[in-house]
């Protein structure tokens, strides 16, 4: 099998049958055997009939189905697990994606890349949601230093190798870029055509962007600092404590030459719980390496490539 297509859906009834149609048109030219892995996520509409029904009529065409909505996290996973392709495609169930990218995507993939994931260039959603999208890309490319437009695209295509390195839960499927650039993947992006939605409405409200903010601190913590969580702890609290101990030495001058009173001044109180902070941050940080360092399964190091199988079969 060449390509996996994995098409995470919730309450789409409407769109599906007319998303596998493209799928279909879009993979005609037969250069790629594939198959088409719909997870139904716990759907409470007509979305198991549907998908069901294609799934009797062609045998490329494959589904699981969830008792009850988990997230599009925990459906990819699941997508992830069943694949038999070479190479892995995600893409959303709302026709927003086009179908005939999926070429474009495996094109650059075998240019050398590990991952490649869209970029809606012109986007099609609305305006309230694509203003806080610009936000929360740019703190994503400032906080990973992965230059990319669009980490939440659903349009990606992944090396059946690479995800096997992927554990992704709640939110974190936003990230999957950033996560597998702090694992060491290449990745690449390309813009991808962007659809107006045709049927229901955006699953997505403003409360995924504070949830959003939440999984990314925990991406920080359990993958870029995952070794060395004394770096991050440790970095913000000598930076506190400096605040803190010079606003007491500027204060302390004062008291030595007599110039005016330092213990009613707020400053004063707000050197002391800098430094203070600062101390505990650090404090933290020592707890946390130790705690990773009695770890047996502290890092995962992922191995490129090797010839020690070739070796001893000589």
């Amino acid at each position: 099998m060449d390509v996996s297509i994995i098409v995470p859906a919730f309450n789409e009834g409407d769109s599906i049958k007319e998303l596998y149609e493209e799928i279909k048109r879009a993979m005609s030219d037969r250069v790629y055997s594939f198959e088409v892995i719909i997870i139904d996520d716990g759907s409470t509409d007509r979305s198991h009939q549907v998908i069901k029904s294609i799934s009797e009529h062609d045998s490329n065409f494959k589904y699981l189905s969830m008792v009850k909505n988990c997230g599009k996290s925990v459906a990819l996973n699941e997508g992830f697990k069943v694949s038999c392709g070479k190479y892995i495609v995600t893409m959303d169930a709302d026709l927003q994606d086009d179908p005939n990218e999926i070429h474009n995507l495996i094109s650059k993939l075998e240019d050398g890349f590990d991952v490649v994931t869209g970029w809606k260039k012109e986007r099609k959603d609305p305006l309230e949601k694509r203003i806080p999208s610009k936000v929360f890309n740019l703190v994503l490319r400032v906080v990973s230093g992965l230059k990319i437009n669009d980490f939440n695209c659903g349009l990606k295509i992944y090396k059946k190798d690479v995800v096997k390195h992927l554990k992704i839960y709640g939110e974190l499927h936003r990230f999957i870029p950033m996560i597998l650039h702090f694992k060491g993947f290449n990745v690449a992006e390309i813009p991808v055509k962007h659809r107006k939605r045709k049927y229901g409405k955006s699953k997505y409200g403003l409360h995924r962007y504070f949830v959003g903010f939440m999984d990314l601190l925990t991406i920080i913590l359990t993958v870029k600092f995952k070794t060395r969580p004394l770096h991050l702890f440790g970095g913000v609290g000598v930076l506190i404590f400096l605040v803190g101990f010079l606003v007491l030495s500027y204060l302390s001058l004062l008291w030595f030459l007599d110039i005016r009173p330092i213990e009613a001044r707020p400053l004063f109180f707000l050197g002391i719980l800098s430094v203070l902070s600062g101390i505990q941050f650090v404090t933290t940080g020592l707890i946390a390496e130790l705690i990773t360092k009695n770890d047996p399964n502290l890092e995962e190091y992922i191995l490129k490539d090797t010839n020690i199988n070739e070796q001893s079969d000589l």
